[in-house]
């Protein structure tokens, strides 16, 4: 009897473990079909045809706070490039961090400032030896942190008018420091670029043409035009005209509407035109700019970022 009982119990269990395996491996199944389509779902977005390149805090709603957690994000989203203007500020192991995902994405580092590298405090219109000083300091400061990020572009604003002086003593004074400059960053293949402002008119430089023609001066692969078209906009207008009359000096691009200087469609630039201009001249010519987004965001939150990303998608439809 004691056998007979205990085969009993013994082919009853092993009837309840394969009833129950068949329900789990069902259920396995099932979880494999709705992991593979959440997988399906997240891939990365197709990239966009021209190299757009958001900044920290853009994101922050769907990425989180942490800059590199954004980072993946952006990626995801089908952007390929980042800028970050604060990049001198971050401690090293930061700089370290963000330069080693961007390799493992395969993404561009777009353009951080030269810390102090002109401004209204110490601007390089005046000619004085300690604002150079400074500038160039700020230079060889900036080939180190690109190491770490693989950067190549960095922002120069050289500051305000000086007003005791003429305009052209102004001018020769800011060719001369950038072509200090430029002896710095040329052995390393980085990049200076010029950004006219329009956030003061005491600024010093304003224009396209004026920045061009600095750009032939200080005569250096590392020193070009940085073309916000928001400041630019703002300054001069005729942006593709200008766009045209100033490529050869052209080494990155920023964007911003106006006003408001939020993403592209929300304001009076037809960004579709100017994005077209832009990456049809540069495929005939083997170029590969980055188009940094210096703006804010028009609306907030999750839908704010989705509405923005929308908006470039559009934008670049062309």
């Amino acid at each position: 009897m004691f056998v007979i009982k205990l085969g009993y119990n013994y082919f009853h269990m092993k009837r309840r473990n394969f009833l129950s395996n068949i329900a789990l491996a069902g259920a396995g199944v099932l979880a494999g079909t709705t992991v593979a389509s959440a997988a399906a779902c997240s891939a990365p977005a197709k990239p966009f045809r021209l190299d757009y390149a958001p900044h920290d805090g853009m994101f922050k709603n769907s990425g989180g706070d942490d800059f590199l957690d954004q980072i993946r994000f952006m990626y995801d989203q089908g952007f390929r490039s980042i800028e970050d203007n604060g990049m001198m500020g971050r401690d090293v192991a930061m700089q370290t961090r963000i330069g080693e995902l961007l390799a493992r994405l395969n993404m561009r580092m777009g353009v951080f400032v030269i810390d102090k590298g002109g401004n209204g405090a110490n601007s390089l219109a005046a000619g004085k030896q300690e604002y150079i000083d400074i500038f160039l300091n700020g230079c060889r400061r900036a080939v180190e942190v690109a190491k770490r990020v693989n950067a190549k572009w960095l922002t120069v604003v050289p500051g305000d008018f000086v007003r005791n002086l003429p305009i052209g003593i102004q001018t020769a004074n800011v060719v001369d420091a950038l072509r200090m400059g430029a002896e710095i960053l040329e052995p390393h293949g980085l990049v200076m670029v010029l950004e006219p402002l329009s956030d003061t008119p005491n600024l010093f430089l304003r224009t396209s043409e004026q920045t061009f023609e600095i750009c032939r001066a200080v005569n250096s692969p590392s020193c070009k035009i940085l073309f916000d078209v928001y400041h630019l906009q703002r300054n001069e207008g005729n942006i593709i005209k200008n766009i045209d009359l100033t490529w050869t000096e052209i080494g990155y691009f920023q964007v911003g509407d106006v006003p408001g200087r939020k993403e592209p469609t929300t304001g009076e630039i037809n960004y579709k035109n100017v994005f077209k201009y832009i990456y049809e001249r540069s495929q005939k010519e083997g170029k590969n700019f980055i188009v940094g987004m210096e703006h804010g965001n028009a609306h907030p939150g999750k839908e704010g970022e989705q509405a923005l990303i929308k908006a470039y998608r559009e934008c670049d439809s062309f």
